[in-house]
């Protein structure tokens, strides 16, 4: 089979199962509103979570950052890249979440596989929630280690698993709130078992961080727990991008020797830093935000409970509507794209099969007639 064989047999099955992905060009992608080919649309897709994507306060630290340091990094962190507003931010990370050091990656997707990617070696086995993050997964997969997937959220069938012998070292692997179901892992539970087993924990929480916890701290904050590998990312409540990870000196001191995503990446835009810094200090002071996230959570959880497809047992921002088939998800879609809402529906691979489901996602900025909006159109939807 020719190589032009292979990607248009690819391309030619993945648009017979409904399951074609396309980029959609935005004008205008505010937290609460989107411009598509000059129409205006109430957005449900975003992770702006806080809304702190277009603040004031988090725009003027870039545009600061910029003045001091210019556009971009230049080089790598170890080579010169490292500017003193990466090490102000981790810093402010590492003492805001209790742990003695932070380590700044260019996206959640790279922390998450360098960490992987460093630590798992031949004997070693990692054990990882179904429905990790593809980052997670794939990078587990790839890796020279036993990769053995456990029951989502199911503390019993994780034990079962750590009872298992294994001749190397264990890595337990979940997310704080999950990207695609918007519930919560058990971390405590999770903690527990791991310890018990002498394996680490590493927590990817990506959509905890900001929303969740005092100070918005997150899902382990929240539970108490202090997992021995923490990735946080700042592309959702942060507002930005990029990624760290928390962890202890000698790990972090392992990284920066022996991680190759650190030392052959270029380092994240001093700039970016800089709005981070302002964005973290939005969220410490951002409980106003956060009750007035999870009030439009409840709202929108009060008006769906009557719809006919299932609405996911989740308190997260996160709220997915199963619908089952990928034709009829891109139809729900449509439809709600029709009325004015966009919502993206989300298909396998990225879910299980006969799972796809509207990923509808909730933020501070959202108003009571937003959601009374986007209730309406899915009632609406149920009899067109």
């Amino acid at each position: 089979m020719s190589w032009q064989h292979r990607i248009t047999k690819a391309l030619t099955q993945r648009r017979a199962v409904d399951g074609w992905r396309q980029r959609h060009i935005t004008e205008g992608n505010h937290t609460r509103s989107l411009l598509l080919a000059g129409k205006h649309y109430r957005h449900f897709s975003s992770n702006d979570y806080l809304g702190l994507s277009q603040h004031p306060a988090v725009i003027a630290g870039w545009r600061q950052g910029a003045e001091q340091a210019g556009a971009g990094a230049g080089a790598s962190g170890h080579v010169t890249g490292f500017h003193r507003l990466h090490a102000d931010l981790e810093a402010q990370l590492a003492d805001w979440l209790g742990y003695s050091r932070a380590l700044l990656f260019i996206s959640g997707f790279a922390a998450n596989q360098a960490v992987i990617h460093l630590l798992a070696e031949k004997n070693d086995r990692i054990l990882a929630d179904k429905l990790a993050h593809a980052s997670l997964l794939d990078a587990a997969s790839h890796s020279p280690a036993q990769l053995r997937r456990y029951s989502h959220n199911d503390v019993q069938s994780l034990a079962t698993r750590l009872d298992a012998p294994c001749v190397g070292e264990t890595l337990v692997v979940t997310e704080g709130i999950f990207s695609m179901d918007g519930d919560s892992a058990p971390l405590s539970a999770i903690a527990e078992q791991t310890r018990r087993a002498n394996g680490w924990l590493l927590v990817d929480d990506a959509h905890g961080i900001g929303v969740t916890g005092e100070q918005g701290r997150g899902s382990c904050w929240q539970q108490k727990v202090k997992p021995e590998l923490l990735v946080v990312t700042f592309g959702k409540a942060f507002g930005v991008s990029g990624a760290a990870l928390l962890c202890d000196d000698a790990t972090a001191d392992y990284f920066l020797q022996f991680s190759r995503h650190l030392i052959y990446s270029t380092a994240m835009p001093p700039a970016q830093a800089c709005a981070l810094q302002a964005a973290l200090q939005q969220i410490q002071q951002g409980d106003a935000l956060r009750q007035q996230l999870n009030a439009n959570i409840q709202r929108f959880r009060a008006g769906a409970a009557s719809l006919p497809w299932q609405l996911m047992n989740a308190d997260s921002a996160i709220q997915p509507l199963i619908v089952g088939g990928n034709a009829q998800a891109m139809a729900l879609s449509q439809k709600l794209a029709d009325a004015g809402c966009w919502v993206s529906a989300i298909r396998p691979p990225t879910v299980p099969p006969g799972t796809a489901r509207l990923r509808i996602t909730l933020t501070a900025a959202h108003l009571p007639e937003d959601i009374d909006v986007l209730l309406e159109a899915l009632h609406d939807a149920v009899g067109g």
